[in-house]
């Protein structure tokens, strides 16, 4: 069992009681550790039954279940190896009685969930109540302190949606995701009886993927400890991502403080990459201050150089990765080790056109191709419907965005009157009085639709005058970003409009003949590209590639603004660990690149090279160090006099930031070094 295993990967698959952090490098086999050490801990007589070993994901449990069952004979029972929420489900099952709930409940999905806070609130954005209430649980925060600390109009109203949300899931017994575990914590923490007995019961608890967890998930962790610090964890600080969803990377930081005499494990032996590519990685990585400290070390050959591409913007980059992949292709390479990853979403729109236009098959991990985008085919209906306002299928789905009060009902009656008088719906809104409209879809909506035709016909008007003029009135007139400004993934979705916005200028700088009816006949053909067969590139955002490894890597967008991402909010030290994520996930060779223009914020602008370049010792420059900013507008924090507040603004003071901070309507500047991230 343990012949195959490594000298580090040995001691950590041994160690069975008292508290284990194994910092598990990229590419180190942290998996086959961990599941050989389960294998271990049962070989030697310890009890299935008291052994938990807690993961992320469903297949992540599956694959360690069956690679330590290959290990061990004759198991008697397995040993409890799921997710956190299913053990949160689990639990609830035999114990949620002592909420005064029956354990008959219902877990609802993320549409149903939707669909109760839409009968609660319809005029907040859905996605927006639901992360929101989703924060607050995985924050620990009552709905009582979502009140006591809400301090605009806005937040006021989220918590009075999650005091309503609560109560009707309450009254019908219903849980949903973020409550498996909050429940269970509760439930926990209520009664210290159990809280012994269920610690008494898992005498051996590990965790997967560490770096991961959230301050929900640290507390549970500690109740299930409370009798004893037979607690592994696996994990990689350099690998925690995942900042923005409320993980939090002061749980593997702070390990070896919460849990004393922790035994400290560094698995750095990479299987996976080139000495090359590790010594430009661990040169990155090393920038950050907030890290435990390891060094990969490569088993494998030294390598190929790594390749540099600085082009005039992303056609020229395009072009050049796409001749590469090209190449590859023709000299035997699988498609299927070939991958292309992006800081950004919308930098997948250029790279997806030349791929199509070379008749190479790729697929986009994790997302949707960008013109099947929902915010982009809304453009093209509104620009379809500019062009011809006769398309009825194009006006019916952007009729009422942003919203403008015109619902289905409204919609549907607009579409009869059109069937009945074989008249398209634009034409109906355009040559019926008022009055006549009304008739149809009521007083208020009747001045609605001539507001909305009038303004079509202004924009067909400025088209034909001023090509270049008709973007920024487009903007203007329909303010078209607000409809995507406050759901979840707002920045992905804003940065994709601008992208096109951008395209389209371009478009008609470098075709003054043609017009918007031409450019919309060109991107349908774009986006009409057949797949071929099975054998795809991949493209991907970095957070989608985490776990994945391609013998060919190439990583796009390497400008300071959009890799790394700078700014209010942004916090470039999870950049820095983006980037190391990124660079590991290369087998053989890795090709990196930079443009000096590209479109930003719709408009194209002259972008300055990466730092990321110059720290991970590609290419020469000066090094620059700078303090982690890990707080942004909106964050909740906790001071030991003032209580729970919520951050107004950020703001560079020395080596520490300033925060505006509002402590349910008491203001105060205070230094971040002085307060902690809820």
């Amino acid at each position: 069992m343990l012949s195959t295993l490594n000298e580090a990967q040995k001691i950590a698959a041994q160690h069975i009681d008292g508290p284990l952090l194994i910092l598990a490098g990229a590419g180190s086999g942290k998996t086959k550790t961990i599941t050989t050490r389960l294998a271990y801990l049962i070989s030697i007589g310890i009890d299935p039954a008291s052994i938990l070993t807690l993961t992320f994901t469903n297949k992540a449990a599956t694959e360690m279940r069956e690679r330590a069952f290959s290990l061990i004979d004759n198991v008697s029972y397995p040993p409890l190896l799921c997710t956190f929420h299913k053990f949160g489900l689990l639990f609830l099952k035999f114990h949620i009685t002592q909420l005064n709930r029956k354990n008959n409940f219902v877990i609802i999905d993320t549409d149903d969930k939707k669909r109760i806070l839409k009968t609660i609130d319809k005029e907040t954005t859905t996605a927006v109540l639901a992360s929101e209430i989703s924060k607050f649980k995985n924050s620990i925060v009552s709905v009582e302190e979502a009140k006591a600390t809400a301090q605009d109009r806005n937040y006021k109203q989220i918590a009075d949606v999650y005091e309503k949300y609560e109560n009707y899931l309450e009254q019908n017994n219903l849980v949903d995701f973020d409550d498996l575990l909050l429940l269970t914590y509760k439930i926990l923490q209520k009664n210290p009886q159990l809280s012994k007995d269920t610690s008494d019961r898992y005498k051996y608890i590990m965790v997967d993927e560490y770096q991961d967890t959230n301050e929900l998930q640290y507390k549970l962790l500690k109740q299930l400890c409370s009798e004893h610090n037979n607690i592994c964890v696996v994990g990689d600080d350099d690998q925690s991502i995942y900042g923005w969803r409320g993980a939090t990377i002061k749980n593997i930081l702070t390990f070896s403080d919460t849990f004393n005499d922790t035994l400290v494990i560094k698995l750095e032996e990479n299987y996976r990459s080139t000495h090359k590519i590790l010594f430009h990685a661990n040169a990155l990585i090393e920038h950050n201050r907030d890290r435990l400290g390891k060094k990969l070390v490569g088993t494998r050959e030294e390598g190929n150089s790594i390749k540099i591409y600085e082009s005039n913007d992303e056609n020229d980059e395009t072009r050049k990765i796409v001749d590469d992949i090209k190449k590859l292709i023709e000299q035997g390479e699988s498609a299927k080790d070939i991958a292309v990853l992006f800081r950004v979403n919308a930098l997948s729109r250029a790279l997806e056109e030349g791929l199509n236009r070379s008749n190479i098959n790729y697929k986009l991990v994790g997302g949707l191709k960008f013109y099947e985008r929902a915010e982009i085919k809304d453009l093209i209906a509104y620009f379809r419907v500019i062009t011809n306002a006769n398309d009825n299928f194009s006006i019916k789905r952007i009729i009422n965005k942003p919203k403008r009060g015109i619902g289905k009902t409204t919609i549907d009656k607009l579409e009869l009157e059109s069937h009945d008088k074989a008249k398209s719906i634009f034409s109906i809104i355009k040559e019926y009085t008022p009055e006549e409209l009304g008739v149809i879809v009521g007083k208020k909506n009747s001045r609605t639709l001539k507001v909305f035709m009038a303004s079509v016909e202004d924009l067909q008007d400025v088209l034909s005058e001023a090509k270049m003029r008709f973007i920024d009135l487009f903007e203007e007139t329909f303010d078209f970003k607000s409809t995507y400004a406050k759901v979840i993934d707002a920045d992905d979705r804003l940065a994709n409009i601008d992208e096109f916005y951008g395209y389209l200028r371009d478009f008609f700088i470098q075709n003054v003949e043609l017009n918007l009816e031409d450019f919309l006949n060109e991107i349908s053909l774009e986006s009409a590209a057949d797949t071929i067969n099975d054998e795809y590139i991949s493209l991907m955002s970095i957070h989608a590639s985490k776990g994945l490894e391609f013998k060919h890597v190439f990583i796009v967008g390497l400008e300071e603004g959009f890799f790394p991402i700078v700014g209010d909010g942004s916090d470039i030290e999870e950049e820095r660990r983006l980037g190391y994520v990124a660079i590991t996930r290369a087998k053989d060779n890795l090709t990196l690149s930079f443009v000096h223009s590209r479109f930003y914020k719709g408009r194209r602008t002259q972008l300055t090279k990466s730092r990321f370049l110059t720290e991970s010792d590609l290419i020469k420059g000066s090094l620059t160090i700078e303090k982690n900013n890990a707080y942004k507008k909106d964050d909740l924090v906790k001071h030991k006099i003032f209580g729970m507040g919520r951050v107004e603004s950020v703001q560079k003071a020395g080596k520490d930031l300033k925060l505006k901070i509002n402590f349910g309507g008491n203001r105060r500047d205070i230094l971040s070094s002085f307060v902690e991230k809820i």
